[in-house]
């Protein structure tokens, strides 16, 4: 166990394996992310084609009176309709932001311990992506479900992937980690940088 870090977590000491050199182990980790993604896209993105197809033109179907319905919106703006018709600059951010998610995943040890870091990181793909599908194929996105009680803006299964996920991984961070365990993420691997060259 001598790619392992010791830390205390729960009144207990566990060890937590750093070690990036399974390879088996780890494909398969970013296999199964890639399955709960796409499954996660296909969704989403079943939810909208249902939501063109049936609510467009249509008014408003109601579910709970006065509490929630379903409405057709075409969305040219971000989450929940902010900054309208700058399609550029949404998919240059969902680059970025995809590219931090995956760096941040490729960081976070594969045990059981960082499962809902990982499952956080995942769902955030997953609802980036899925936009991102919307503003590139139609130049817009697709929002149709809408909480009338408190006139909250129309919103789709992607953006409630990314709110919920971003949601927990604040709470993990902040409540459930421990700062040693966080390290363990952040940490550089300046000593395997020294000991390559």
């Amino acid at each position: 166990m001598n790619d392992a870090v010791k830390i205390k977590v729960n009144d207990r000491e566990d060890y937590i394996s750093m070690n990036t050199t399974n390879t088996e182990k780890r494909i398969g980790h970013y296999l199964a992310a890639l399955l709960l993604a796409a499954a996660g896209v296909v969704l989403d993105q079943y939810t909208k084609y249902l939501a063109s197809a049936r609510l467009k033109d249509q008014p408003p179907l109601v579910i709970l009176e006065n509490i929630f319905e379903l409405q057709y919106l075409e969305n040219r703006g971000a989450a929940f309709g902010l900054m309208q018709g700058r399609q550029f600059f949404f998919i240059t951010s969902v680059v970025i932001i995809s590219m931090a998610i995956l760096w941040f995943y490729g960081r976070v040890p594969m045990n059981r311990r960082f499962m809902p870091l990982r499952l956080c990181a995942v769902f955030i793909m997953a609802g980036a992506a899925g936009n991102c599908i919307d503003r590139v194929v139609q130049q817009y996105v697709v929002d149709f479900l809408y909480l009338k009680l408190i006139d909250f803006p129309i919103f789709n299964v992607a953006d409630i992937y990314v709110t919920v996920a971003t949601f927990f991984l604040a709470i993990l961070m902040l409540f459930y980690y421990k700062e040693e365990e966080l390290e363990l993420i952040w940490r550089s691997n300046k000593k395997d940088r020294k000991e390559e060259g």
